[in-house]
């Protein structure tokens, strides 16, 4: 098991701009994890979508995410100050649905649209909450576009 103050800190560095280093510290920490360290996987795999360079790798990682995040109870993401589990559920099913959108894969992608907009009750009434909600409005629009003959 790796230390979430190690995997913080390589998300710090992605999010501050350098990605590659960022990435490389992520896949550093993810290969230091176990199996069963689904909350540190979810949350690796939620931001190494993000660094990679392709689409279909991008996908990947965001369904790895949304797999571990299956086994994911409150408690296990205490240490990095979320106090819920089920609020990380909607980014996780707008990221995999933009994904599947950007793939022409609009079934899945309404698929993920319907599950993130049935779980964006348990978003905060923050901006974090609003940013999500509205991602997956558009992306819901974007969906029903594509759909469109």
């Amino acid at each position: 098991m790796t230390d979430w103050g190690d995997i913080t800190d390589a998300i710090g560095l992605a999010l501050g701009g350098e990605k590659q280093r960022g990435r490389d510290a992520l896949a550093q920490c993810w290969a230091a994890t176990a199996d069963t360290d689904h909350a540190q996987r979810c949350v690796m795999a939620h931001y190494l979508a993000d660094l990679q360079s392709t689409l279909e790798d991008e996908v990947a990682w965001d369904e790895a995410a949304l797999s571990e995040h299956a086994h994911v109870v409150d408690a296990d993401l205490a240490p990095v100050g979320m106090t819920s589990a089920e609020a990380l559920a909607p980014s996780l099913h707008l990221n995999l649905g933009d994904g599947y959108l950007r793939q022409g894969r609009v079934d899945d992608a309404r698929t993920q649209v319907t599950a993130g907009l049935s779980a964006a009750s348990s978003l905060p009434d923050d901006g974090y909450g609003a940013h999500i909600r509205s991602g997956l409005e558009r992306l819901q629009e974007r969906v029903e576009q594509s759909a469109s003959p």
